[in-house]
């Protein structure tokens, strides 16, 4: 049974205005679509991702600690059935799309909907039409101009935690989740209090409570406050809705997920010193003060993980291998954000993709700087970016993601990307990073690249890989040998393309630049023809673009 199905009158999708198609224009990969009755084709889809089994050592934990695992897994699991209401609706008329096909079944259940999230959410079915930009979270037939305007008299439309439908009279109105979805909050409400019940760690225990008061309030305030202040949990997880991602008509509704989690507790430790640096490390941006003025929260902090459960958006198409959160401006900059690195599934992806990108792509000569070690650390100061520059802008035009509205996530994500790298440079400078060299971050990197845009243009990650791949390659930071169609990097080029992308992407971010931001985009926010040769290249040898999980209680403890 879907959560929250009998509160929402479900819409499969129609079209919507795609606000966001001149991001995919030009990328051959959004139009593929494989016909649901060509078993072999849905096959080889669903064979792009490796398996991959969620498993960690529990053996430090106490019992009640274990029976916490478990029950946070149960809390997770209707957030699952929500993010199908999200996506596209009823989950059940979604996978009858398959015609007892299994193949198509299960290609569905990783897209959470028709539509392919590797390659610009383009349908692999016959007859289902595009992916509407704003997901379900929106009427069908709701315009863009439609919701300004209601909006303008009704400020909870634009909430992070509404639904927008219409009422009899066909008017907008807005459906807060805790209402909408109240069935699935509330069993994940009770299994997080009753896990707080036996959790171990005071700080986690009192975070479940606030957490699961939060999913029956919509207030969730006080809760990320709770989560920032935890120092010594053992055991971890984000539950609710967290991310903006799948709402791509106005980056405005949160889509649910949860992930548990156990800390690994030795490459934690090896961390932890990086988020001192934060206030030394904004001061060093390459950008005018202004644009650096806000001082990140010195109570960040950077822990790895190993995931054991993956739900809803979390768990949708390519998956998360590293957290930042939360999202809320006023809560970062009050105390920061936490970076969880998802160690494991960084592994497992590093190990079934990575190495085989660099074998095909990288100039062999190069290829001994695609280390596991690089790649761990440009995901990790990815992360620790999320909390540098500036989260409102300098001109009075409100937080950065209300200027930048649709764009903000692509921006955010290519800020996080080039200034991480740029954080790494410097502290390879300063001497604060000494494991490998700095020439092993740049070529992970670009590999990290060709990973990543894999995953289609149209997603926000996606958009934000072409921007810098097409700004990078513009300033000469990589080259391509036009007869082996592999690259190589040119570290002193790339060095200070670092810093002039970061100097723009910070600036436009500043001013909240919407239009400067949608030209960048359009500009450069595309899948070239050679490139796109390349990542074909990738497919035909059979290396996968994904991972996808056997996971839960079963695959965990060894029985139901």
């Amino acid at each position: 049974m879907n959560a929250g199905s009998q509160a929402i009158q479900s819409a499969v999708p129609a079209a919507l205005l795609l606000s966001l198609a001149l991001a995919a224009c030009g990328d051959p990969a959004s139009d593929e679509a494989a016909p649901a009755d060509d078993g072999s084709s849905m096959q080889a889809l669903v064979d792009q991702y490796a398996v991959f089994r969620l498993e960690a050592d529990l053996s430090h934990l106490s019992e009640n600690d274990r029976q916490v695992v478990r029950l946070l897994i149960e809390a997770a699991q209707p957030m699952d059935g929500v993010f199908w209401q999200e996506a596209y609706g009823d989950k059940e008329a979604a996978l009858a799309l398959a015609d007892g096909d299994e193949a198509t079944r299960r290609f569905i259940e990783i897209n959470y909907g028709p539509w392919d999230r590797l390659r610009g959410d383009g349908p692999f079915i016959d007859g289902v039409g595009d992916k509407p930009a704003g997901a379900n979270f929106y009427p069908a037939d709701m315009t863009a101009e439609e919701f300004e305007a209601a909006a303008a008299d009704n400020e909870a439309l634009r909430s992070l935690y509404t639904l927008v439908r219409r009422d009899d009279d066909r008017a907008l109105v807005a459906h807060p989740y805790h209402e909408a979805f109240a069935e699935a909050h509330m069993a994940a409400a009770a299994k997080l209090r009753e896990a707080a019940g036996l959790a171990s760690d005071p700080g986690l225990a009192h975070y479940l409570m606030l957490r699961a008061a939060a999913l029956e309030t919509d207030d969730y305030q006080p809760s990320d406050m709770a989560w920032l202040d935890m120092k010594d949990n053992p055991i971890d997880v984000v539950i609710g809705p967290i991310e903006t991602y799948e709402d791509q008509l106005f980056g405005a509704k949160a889509a649910h997920e949860g992930f548990v989690l156990i800390k690994d507790l030795a490459w934690s430790e090896r961390l932890a010193r990086f988020a001192a640096l934060l206030p030394s490390l904004q001061e060093s941006l390459p950008v005018p003060d202004e644009y650096k003025a806000e001082t990140p929260g010195t109570d960040s902090d950077l822990n790895a993980y190993d995931a054991v459960y993956y739900a809803g958006d979390a768990n949708a198409g390519a998956k998360t291998i590293a957290i930042n959160l939360p999202n809320d401006e006023e809560v970062q900059l009050a105390k920061g954000t936490r970076r969880l690195q998802l160690k494991n599934a960084m592994q497992a992806k590093f190990d079934k993709i990575m190495v085989g990108i660099a074998e095909e792509l990288i100039d062999e000569d190069q290829q001994q700087y695609v280390v596991f070690d690089a790649f761990f650390s440009n995901v990790m100061f990815h992360e620790v970016a999320h909390g540098l520059g500036i989260k409102n802008t300098i001109n009075g035009r409100g937080t950065v993601r209300e200027a930048l509205r649709e764009h903000a996530s692509p921006m955010e994500e290519g800020k996080a990307d080039v200034v991480g790298l740029h954080m790494v440079t410097q502290l390879f400078e300063r001497g604060e990073l000494t494991e490998h060299s700095v020439e092993h971050h740049y070529v992970t990197f670009l590999a990290g690249i060709f990973r990543s845009v894999r995953f289609g243009a149209a997603s926000a990650h996606g958009r934000a890989n072409m921007v810098r791949f097409n700004y990078f390659r513009e300033q000469g930071a990589f080259s391509r040998d036009e007869a082996t169609g592999k690259y190589r990097v040119d570290f002193d080029a790339m060095r200070e393309a670092v810093a002039g992308l970061s100097e723009l992407i910070l600036t436009l971010q500043g001013d909240g630049d919407y239009e400067g931001v949608a030209a960048l985009i359009e500009e450069k926010g595309v899948v070239p023809p050679d490139l796109q040769a390349d990542l074909d290249r990738l497919d035909a040898a059979g290396i996968p673009r994904d991972i996808v999980f056997e996971q839960g209680a079963s695959v965990l403890f060894g029985g139901s």
